[in-house]
């Protein structure tokens, strides 16, 4: 299975664009000239409007495709409970929240047969799915490909590899991410996650809030930062399946199953801006000093989903890529920090530079709001004696979560095994250098 789907996903074309109203049909004449929904769709297809935003949201902001179908959406059994396996949702209320800084190791391995959404085990989060505010921080490890369909009504997914590829088959058509890659799947649009390797793990933020876009440029300019065309949108791609095929859903918290007689993947065609994207991290064109001092790490923010203060994020995404450190007389690794926003960061691959050890690919740390942190002992000590040369910094490739309120745990994060006990002891040994000049 893993072999078949590498070779089609290695085979794929794409759409280029971060926002753009795309057009795509993969068999000629099926989308409608110069309407939506005519009378008659083309090919004897179905027409449907999939809304990611309110109908009087700002055309800005305002997200939505047109989809033509072999069966439209509403062709379906009723949905039942099913399992939430390990993951949950927003309210988070069964912990207090925990000011301390606190550090995980990978998840561990799964049963076989562990597929993309059995393998989603819940960390944190903020907010309230009700309500369509906060986020969750999740982490997947899977062992098989999805012979099942899901969707989330609660938030966007943006899924993000640290091993093992990715064969995302959506309604608007396949998309391919390898580790250093991101997948964003909007609210409400279905797909399956095949396997392109033995296993696969990696990170997910679920974004309960508005949908995200990329950030404001200000004074950077025109360009920098993540590029619009170095987002892929899929080309339109279908399954005209008959037969059962098993529809999860997510809604306000909870999975919910039903058995459709076909594919719900039987897109022919679409037009719209609500689509799933892919992007290459190492894409990045990273800003930063070229005379002194640390940018802060906003500099860094490759998507960005607002909050209703101006400025104030419910989620930012940042990725800390390759790049050049040149500041004179400057500390170079991240500074000490205590934070009003709230950080989970997590690691694709390498080493993070303000880091020396404990921090591994897979693994994940949570700063909370105000707590104090910053590089450890070791990497003070080797950054404050440095010669200060050009260096390049492409041994690692981190990220973060970083969301305006506090992530409270689930309580299989607050007692999980990969729990770090120790995480305190990185930043013991920080001597007092202070000597008074008189």
């Amino acid at each position: 299975m893993s072999g078949d789907a590498r070779k089609a996903a290695e085979g794929l074309g794409y759409l280029s664009g971060f926002g753009n109203e795309h057009s795509s049909e993969a068999v000629p004449g099926a989308l409608p000239e110069g309407r939506n929904a005519p009378q008659r769709a083309p090919l004897g297809l179905y027409a449907e409007q999939l809304s990611g935003t309110a109908f009087t949201e700002p055309r800005a902001e305002n997200r939505r495709s047109w989809l033509y179908r072999i069966r439209p959406s509403a062709a379906h059994p009723a949905f039942t409970r099913t399992s939430n396996g390990a993951l949950r949702s927003a309210p988070f209320d069964q912990t207090v929240p925990d000011p301390n800084r606190l550090r995980w190791n990978p998840l561990p391995e799964p049963a076989e047969g562990t597929d993309f959404l059995a393998g989603l085990w819940t960390l944190g989060g903020n907010g309230d799915v009700t309500q369509r505010t906060g986020m969750a921080v999740h982490l997947y490890h899977a062992t098989a490909s999805m012979d099942r369909v899901f969707s989330d009504a609660d938030g966007e997914l943006l899924i993000v590899p640290e091993r093992g590829g990715l064969l995302l088959r959506t309604e608007f058509g396949p998309l391919h991410v390898e580790p250093g890659h991101i997948a964003l799947m909007p609210r409400g649009v279905r797909f399956r996650a095949d396997l392109l390797d033995d296993s696969a793990r990696g990170y997910v933020c679920e974004n309960y809030g508005a949908p995200f876009r990329l950030p404001e440029l200000g004074p950077i300019g025109a360009n920098g930062l993540a590029g619009a065309r170095d987002f892929r949108a899929p080309v339109a791609a279908y399954e005209d399946v008959e037969g059962p095929v098993e529809v999860v859903n997510k809604f306000c918290g909870n999975l919910w199953s039903a058995t459709y007689d076909h594919s719900p993947l039987d897109v022919v065609a679409w037009h719209g801006n609500h689509v799933p994207y892919a992007y290459d991290l190492r894409r990045f064109n990273v800003m930063g000093t070229i005379s002194y001092d640390h940018p802060d790490p906003s500099i860094f923010t490759v998507l960005t989903s607002p909050s209703d203060t101006p400025g104030l994020a419910g989620v930012d995404f940042v990725v800390f890529a390759p790049r050049w450190l040149v500041g004179e007389d400057t500390f170079r690794p991240p500074y000490f920090h205590r934070n009003v926003m709230s950080e989970y960061m997590g690691l694709i691959e390498g080493a993070y530079d303000a880091k020396a050890e404990g921090f591994v690919p897979g693994g994940g740390s949570l700063h909370n709001m105000m707590s104090a942190h910053g590089p450890d002992r070791e990497t003070f000590e080797r950054a404050s004696a440095a010669e200060l040369r050009p260096q390049k910094i492409d041994d690692g490739l981190a990220f973060m979560f970083e969301t305006r309120w506090p992530v409270s745990l689930t309580p299989q994060a607050a007692r999980a095994d990969h729990l770090q006990q120790d995480y305190d002891h990185v930043w013991r040994g920080l001597e007092r250098h202070f000597r008074p000049l008189h």
